[in-house]
């Protein structure tokens, strides 16, 4: 025979209540603010907004206060919510409690929870069940239900994929990484602030790879910012004092410092001695004796930070001079400029040809000698010099200029990673997928935004991921699509900043196009959207806008899809669609899905879509 206090619950679920306002209405009526705070302190998420307007809708007096029953008919407006009661109510034998072999069921048919055992039901209890009363037997009220069912625990994301939990010990190459681009900045690329804070939000989110652009400073001190533009400037000293604080606060796994190195000879032995100095031990500064020739993988490079650079030698080379004096040695050599297609890529907008007029003769038809200037363009190069000092801190990360797939094929070692911008890259991934697929399996890509982007716009990342690319480098600073991508991406294997890329991409063998799919294991994805909650809103003086729900599946083109509700008039607060929506995915492994909402006060698009992205594979089918 089972305990239950199902008795007299109401009287109990009064009580408590009461015990958790009664002091904060002691001096009587209580204001929105108090209001508000009162709610949080009551475990109940809420908009503040939202309160405020529902506030006013129950001030009787209007007089801006209201009393504790005013105040705990907000709160079951807010809280009790009628759809999570229609579920509770499923499966509470008495509409009053649920006991644990009823949250388990529960549990199981609506939550998908299949390893499910009273253990898990019980800690559910222990943790979300506000009245003590209700947790000492072991059972759960609507109270607790509720705070469940609005906790992180019901997100869409799968909790096994909070922690790291793929495979760490393959090449870095096997994996995608976490990329920013222009990392100092925090705003626009022309005449934005620089700021510390663009590299400690991009490593606590995860980032594993930041961008330093480095030029000469005065009283030998490197800065960092955007070159030939106004804006503001950091000390190369306090950006990598900043790094080596928050490198390893979200993940243990390697970061990589991509340099845009501007310096002179002098200044970067300046760099070299920074990073050694500050970064001491977690700098990689020589090749690790398993990985002599071949790319380490993440778990052998825990908390190591490397350098991305150009480099002087080989890797042999760089040991052999370990722990002589560098100070003073440089090494020069020329590199051709980028071509007009690239330029258009590239950061260091300068003219890249020079005109060569070529006297030519010919005959005529008659034997007449025909003299004529011919006008062609010759790529110009540049003279590129690296002290010593900072090539020799190039490990695995070495900077090597991209020519073609067949040149990368034939000469370029494992150690060496290229830089494409967008629009090259776009056009490879169009018209030589194969090889780009093949080049991504071997060796580091990096793909950057155009020049273009001075407001620091970012493109769409799926396109890149498809084709196998590692670094996928974007704004962390500009929130939208692309950014909630990233996010989604990189919100798997534990937030750590890298990501198993699929067998597919990884396989020496490989004949996989994400614009032909041959052979996949398609899967049905179904989305039932049932409602929502305190919708954001604009500075609209009403609660009353129309919403819908958009849905969007992000992959290869095939599965490019998007779907939408019906629209919800005048109801922001708690809109109900209940309505389904079905996806056929070929490619599930690349995959993402987003779900957004559109608030239409007045009809004027008011929000721009706020996405909650879950990723998917293989294994959710069902």
């Amino acid at each position: 025979m089972r305990t239950t206090v199902t008795a007299g619950h109401e009287n109990m679920e009064t009580r408590w209540f009461l015990s958790k306002i009664q002091d904060d209405f002691r001096g009587g009526k209580i204001n929105v603010e108090k209001t508000h705070k009162l709610l949080e302190k009551l475990d109940i998420q809420c908009n503040y907004v939202h309160v405020k307007h529902i506030f006013q809708d129950n001030d009787r007096l209007k007089q801006g206060r209201i009393t504790i029953e005013e105040f705990r008919a907000i709160y079951r407006t807010i809280a009790h919510r009628e759809e999570i009661l229609e579920i509770f109510n499923t499966y509470s034998e008495n509409r009053k409690i649920l006991f644990e072999n009823n949250l388990v069921q529960f549990l199981v048919q609506e939550q998908y929870v299949f390893d499910m055992s009273k253990s898990i039901a019980y800690e559910i209890i222990e943790k979300y069940e506000p009245i003590e009363e209700v947790k000492q037997v072991h059972q759960m009220s609507f109270e607790g239900f509720t705070r469940y069912m609005g906790s992180s625990d019901c997100l869409l994301f799968k909790p096994e994929y909070r922690k790291v939990y793929q495979d760490m010990t393959q090449p870095l190459s096997d994996y995608f990484i976490s990329t920013s681009h222009n990392t100092y900045l925090v705003s626009d690329q022309l005449v934005g602030p620089s700021d510390l804070w663009g590299y400690v939000s991009a490593l606590v989110k995860g980032c594993r790879c930041l961008e330093i652009d480095c030029w000469d400073g005065s009283q030998d001190e490197p800065v960092v910012y955007h070159g030939y533009t106004l804006t503001s400037k950091l000390l190369f000293k306090t950006v990598i004092q900043s790094i080596q604080k928050y490198a390893f606060v979200t993940s243990d796994y390697p970061v990589v410092l991509s340099l845009e190195n501007h310096c002179s000879p002098h200044q970067q032995e300046v760099m070299a001695d920074i990073l050694q100095s500050t970064l001491g031990d977690s700098l990689l500064s020589d090749m690790l004796d398993d990985f002599p020739d071949r790319l380490p993988s993440p778990e052998a490079l825990k908390f190591k930070i490397l350098v991305k650079n150009k480099k002087i030698g080989t890797l042999q080379e760089t040991r052999e001079r370990k722990g002589t004096d560098k100070r003073g040695k440089v090494e020069e050599w020329e590199e051709e400029e980028l071509d007009q297609e690239e330029e258009e890529e590239s950061k260091d907008s300068e003219t890249q040809y020079v005109t060569v007029s070529k006297y030519t003769q010919e005959k005529d038809s008659e034997g007449k000698i025909l003299l004529g200037v011919t006008l062609f363009k010759k790529k110009k190069t540049r003279k590129i010099k690296v002290a010593l000092a900072l090539s020799d801190l190039v490990i695995y990360t070495k900077s090597e200029k991209f020519r073609n797939f067949q040149h990368s094929k034939l000469y370029q070692q494992f150690n060496e990673n290229n830089s494409i911008g967008e629009t090259r890259a776009r056009k490879l991934s169009k018209l030589k997928v194969s090889e780009f697929i093949c080049h991504t399996r071997k060796f580091i890509t990096r793909i950057y935004p155009k020049a273009m982007r001075a407001d620091s716009s970012n493109f769409n990342p799926q396109e890149f991921w498809n084709v196998g690319c590692q670094m996928v480098a974007l704004n962390f600073q500009t929130p939208g699509l692309p950014m909630d991508l990233q996010n989604g991406r990189f919100s798997d294997n534990g937030c750590s900043g890298y990501v198993l890329k699929p067998q597919f991409l990884r396989d020496i063998n490989t004949q996989f196009n994400p614009h032909k799919i041959n052979e996949s294991a398609p899967i049905t994805l179904t989305i039932r959207i049932i409602s929502g909650i305190q919708l954001p809103l604009s500075s609209s003086s009403t609660n009353k806008a129309d919403a819908l729900v958009i849905l969007e599946v992000f992959g290869v083109p095939n599965d490019q899809a998007k779907q939408q509700t019906r629209v919800i008039k005048k109801n922001a607060f708690s809109p109900r669609w209940n309505e389904t929506f079905t996806f056929i995915i070929q490619v599930p492994e690349l995959a993402m899905v987003t779900v957004g909402f559109l608030c239409f006060p007045r009809w004027v698009r008011v929000l721009s879509l706020l996405h909650c992205l879950c990723m998917f594979g293989m294994s959710d089918s069902k």
